[in-house]
Order: C-alpha cells, then sequence, then structure tokens
C-alpha cells in the first residue's frame, strides 16, 4: 500500500460561531493542503471532532471531502468507536468509492482486554473489504494494543495494513517492526515522533500539525523516506515549537488557533472543548509568524 508512504492529514472540522459546519472553511482546508503537497487526506478522525457530531453530519463531511478532493490525492475515512456492533453496521453502509482505506481507533473507554481488541477489529476487517489502518493512542482510550495483538491482526487479516501509532513506547515500535509481515505499515501518530520513528521503518506520520503546516510536514516526511536525515533534522526542530504549542491546550484546539491566525479557518470548537487561553493564542500568533518569516 504505497499509497501511504508519505504524510497524511488528519484534517480538523471547521465550525462556524454558531457550532454549525463551516464548509467553506473545510474547503478552504482541503485546498490548502494539496497546495502544501500532502500526500492523503483523512477524513473524521479523531482530530475532526468526531465525537461531537451526528452520524448525518459525519457522512455529510466524507461526501463534501470527497467531492472538493475530487480524486487529486487518496482519501481515508475515520470511523472509531467503542460499539463494535454499531461500528460494524456504518462500515457496511459505507459505500463511498472516493475512499481508499479506514482509520479505526481502538475503542476507548471500556478498557478492553487484548482479546476483545482483537476481536473488535476482527469484526471491522470482516464488514468491510476497504483496507484498515489500526490507530494506537493509549493516552486517550485508556488501553494499549500490544504488539502480540497488532501482529495477529495483521498476519490473519490481508485487509488490516498498518497502525497508526501514537503510545510513544520506542520498545513497543520496535518489536512492531520486528515481528510485522513486510508489507505491514507502522505510521506515526505523533508529530514529534515522526522522524526517529521514520529511523525505525516507519513509512510516514497521520499528522495534527500539518492541518498548519502541510508543506514543511511532507517534506519531513519525505526527506526520511530518501534517507536524508540531516536536511530532515533542520525541519524536525523547526517544527517541535509549533508542536508544543499544537497540544498545550489539548487538540484540536492549538491547531484551529493556528489556522485562524492565517487566514484558513476560524479557532471554534465544539464543548467539551474550548479556545486556547490568551497567553497561548498570544505564542501561537508569534510562532506562526516566525514561521512566515522563515519561509519567506
Amino acid at each position: 500500500m504505497n499509497t501511504f508512504h508519505g504524510a497524511g492529514v488528519a484534517l480538523v472540522t471547521p465550525f462556524k460561531v454558531d457550532g454549525s459546519i463551516d464548509y467553506e472553511g473545510l474547503s478552504n482546508l482541503i485546498e490548502y493542503q494539496i497546495a502544501g503537497g500532502m500526500d492523503y487526506l483523512v477524513s473524521m478522525g479523531t482530530t475532526g471532532e468526531v465525537a461531537t457530531l451526528s452520524k448525518k453530519e459525519k457522512l455529510d463531511v466524507l461526501d463534501f471531502t470527497a467531492k472538493q478532493v475530487a480524486g487529486r490525492v487518496p482519501l481515508v475515512a475515520g470511523f472509531g468507536g467503542n460499539n463494535t456492533a454499531e461500528l460494524v453496521e456504518q462500515l457496511k453502509e459505507f459505500k463511498n468509492p472516493s475512499y481508499s482505506a479506514i482509520l479505526s481507533v481502538s475503542p476507548y473507554y471500556n478498557k478492553p482486554t487484548q482479546e476483545g481488541i482483537y476481536q473488535h477489529y476482527k469484526a471491522l476487517a470482516l464488514a468491510t473489504n476497504l483496507p484498515i489502518i489500526l490507530y494506537n493512542v493509549p493516552g486517550r482510550t485508556g488501553s494499549m494494543v500490544s504488539v502480540d495483538t497488532i501482529i495477529r491482526l495483521a498476519k490473519e487479516f490481508s485487509n488490516i495494513i498498518g497502525v497508526k501509532e501514537a503510545s510513544a513506547n520506542f520498545e513497543h515500535f520496535t518489536r512492531i517492526m520486528e515481528q510485522k509481515p513486510a508489507d505491514f505499515m507502522l505510521i506515526s501518530g505523533d508529530d514529534a515522533l515522526t522522524l526517529p520513528m521514520m529511523s525505525l521503518g516507519a513509512v510516514g506520520v497521520i499528522t495534527v500539525v500539518g492541518n498548519a503546516f502541510p508543506r514543511e510536514t511532507q517534506q519531513l516526511v519525505k526527506y526520511c523516506n530518501e534517507w536524508k536525515f540531516e536536511e530532515a533534522n533542520r525541519i524536525h526542530y523547526k517544527l517541535l515549537r509549533i508542536d508544543e504549542l499544537c497540544f498545550i491546550e489539548g487538540n484540536p484546539a492549538g491547531v484551529k488557533e493556528m489556522l485562524q491566525v492565517m487566514g484558513i479557518c476560524n479557532r471554534t470548537l465544539r464543548l467539551p472543548l474550548t479556545e486556547v487561553s490568551q497567553v497561548t493564542k498570544d505564542r501561537i500568533a508569534l510562532a506562526v509568524k516566525e514561521m512566515a518569516s522563515i519561509q519567506a
């Protein structure tokens, strides 16, 4: 699946001040990503505040994104949740031909055993013909997808093609690389760790920071895939401050503030998420200005 050897972006969902979906802002964001060279787009991932969207809103955003992209870059649809039966039905109903794969976060809150996680993903794999990328983010889900479970799924289901890893555990990453099938992909799910993970053999990133800085993120990944780590290192350190500000008061509050400063879409979030503090807004405005001066 060389389609996903590169930089993908987990798109935010722009909202109007009244909380409704801002499709003009989403159009701006999509065009900005494509112009910035992003390799593929992920619609309705967790960064898209999908937990606060209705089923109809999710499908509307997926459809709008597909129409706006019009085949110019590959698309991945986010389908995750902690109700396996409901998620299976959603996947069976999903027929949009514009999407090349599914990204599915491990079940959150329930804290299933490894057998429960395996059975969850098995049910998803059997419910769709689309390739599935697992998503391991224990800091948000409350449970870790173990190496043994990842490898078991990778070996038993041909349409489970990779894992987006945001566990920040390098022993875990190394063991995945050691044991995985040759074509199974390790993908960074943590912008700050993209470079070191790619030095271990990860094929790219599904980024948050790239919403605001797609060109730099894509170039970082490109250099890593070309084993040009000296050049990649320079971009890595340039983006580290941006990464900190993206997450210091929660995701996607930080990156939405950046997008507001850049005039792409506004900062509105849906509760329970709220805007970053004025102190962080000031820091973000300064960082964006400094990045612009570097680019010039």
